[in-house]
């Protein structure tokens, strides 16, 4: 063991730690303050069930010996998950690591759910998805799967994470349909402030994700941090211009928005790609994550907060262009069509498709088993009052009065009073 490894990893798994209740503010600040607690839940609550859920099985589905589709039951219960060595880290480090991921990629999924899913039925979703497809994907590239011999490159999760959280929540907004109110009333973000701390959280946070996928102290850890810090900025760029070029404006949500799809484009190629080629990437990546978020806006499709766009798009995108401009002579690793191999563009395309297929239909089946067992939507009145009050008992904004609203009798009448006050016309 190399205890400058073992200081790095464990800095590492703190900063992406950090990342779900970093994504809990910038989803959180995005929706109406009706749901911004419920919002927020959403993504700690996964803290708790796909972090056990990771613990007790998903592990081993992911890293321990198997097929080359999924993981054996060897680490069950983390049997055998030991201070032994794995790599130059203790093993038990190496699993706690891997389990951040697993917590935040589930998180991911409710921006695209959030303000109509029923919280008891999410809980069940996510501790699930995590298992049945989290894991085996993880498998495929990491855990000497089938993508990994096939020779795909992933450094910290483009396909892994984003692409395959993006693909469940584009089948689970279809599934659930969009708001009532989707299409009719305007749904402004509640507190921008929270949606660009949220951003600026996730930044740093994600210097362990990409950087602490090196596993090491060493010089692909200095190169993922460096890319890490430079992709964003070339997003940020050209999003700015794209915005100033369209509306005359640069928004403060945009402003966010961009920093996420650069973080997400360069999570692939972190560790592959040289510096200036991160700024390419990021910078590239901006145009497609924009057009698509304006596509959306203009159809039925109510994916709340683009996830599919932003994670989606960001990590098909960036996991492409890894086959570009990966660099032998930075990474160690194969070399992309600059590098002259033009064919790993092919492999990476067939990860990608790999991934989101195998999301995509099993998130599906997951979302019906569960809705035979319990109602997945909340009901109209539930979802007009908004889910806050109705699934926690409580108000992020209590109008001044300070009140925690614990237990059924406080709550019905808060649920009285917004009636009311909806019917007099203070939505």
């Amino acid at each position: 063991m190399n205890n400058a490894d073992v200081a790095w990893m464990l800095m590492s798994t703190a900063l992406v730690l950090l990342m779900t209740p970093a994504l809990a503010f910038f989803y959180g600040g995005l929706v109406r303050s009706k749901n911004a607690l419920n919002t927020m839940m959403m993504s700690f609550i996964s803290l708790g069930f796909a972090g056990v859920a990771w613990a007790m099985l998903g592990y081993s589905l992911a890293f321990a010996p198997g097929t080359a589709l999924v993981g054996g039951l060897n680490y069950s219960l983390l049997r055998g998950v030991t201070l032994d060595p794995q790599g130059t880290i203790p093993h038990v480090l190496f699993m706690a690591f891997q389990g951040t991921f697993a917590v935040i990629t589930a998180a991911l999924i409710s921006g695209a759910i959030v303000e109509r899913m029923r919280f008891g039925a999410y809980i069940a979703f996510i501790t699930l998805w995590g298992l049945v497809v989290y894991a085996p994907v993880a498998h495929w590239v990491w855990g000497g799967g089938w993508l990994a011999a096939m020779g795909a490159l992933d450094f910290a999760g483009g396909t892994v994470v984003h692409v395959n959280a993006a693909a469940a929540a584009l089948v689970a907004a279809l599934v659930l349909g969009p708001r009532i109110d989707h299409g009719r009333q305007a749904m402004i973000p509640h507190n921008v402030p929270f949606v660009l701390l949220g951003a600026g959280l996730l930044w740093f946070g994600w210097f362990g994700f990409n950087a602490g996928s090196a596993l090491a102290a060493n010089g692909i850890a200095g190169l993922a941090f460096t890319n890490t810090l430079l992709a964003p900025m070339g997003t940020l760029v050209v999003w700015t211009l794209l915005d100033v070029f369209r509306t005359g404006r640069v928004t403060a949500v945009g402003g966010a928005t961009a920093i996420v799809v650069g973080l997400v484009a360069v999570t692939p190629a972190a560790g592959y790609i040289s510096p200036m080629s991160s700024v390419a990437l990021g910078s590239l990546a901006a145009l497609p994550s924009y057009f698509a978020i304006i596509f959306r806006a203009r159809t039925r499709l109510d994916d709340s907060l683009d996830v599919v766009a932003a994670h989606g798009v960001g990590g098909t995108v960036g996991a492409l262009l890894t086959g570009v401009f990966a660099d032998q002579a930075w990474s160690g690793a194969a070399n992309g069509l600059v590098g002259g191999n033009p064919g790993q563009i092919g492999i990476q395309a067939i990860g990608i498709g790999a991934a989101l297929l195998y999301s995509a239909v099993m998130t599906f089946a997951l979302l019906k088993l569960i809705g035979l067992v319990v109602p997945l939507r909340a009901s109209s009145r539930d979802e007009a009052l908004g889910l806050d009050v109705c699934d926690h008992g409580e108000e992020a904004y209590a109008d001044g009065e300070g009140a925690i609203l614990i237990g059924p009798d406080l709550v019905s009448s808060v649920m009285a009073t917004q009636a009311v006050s909806t019917e007099g016309g203070r939505a």
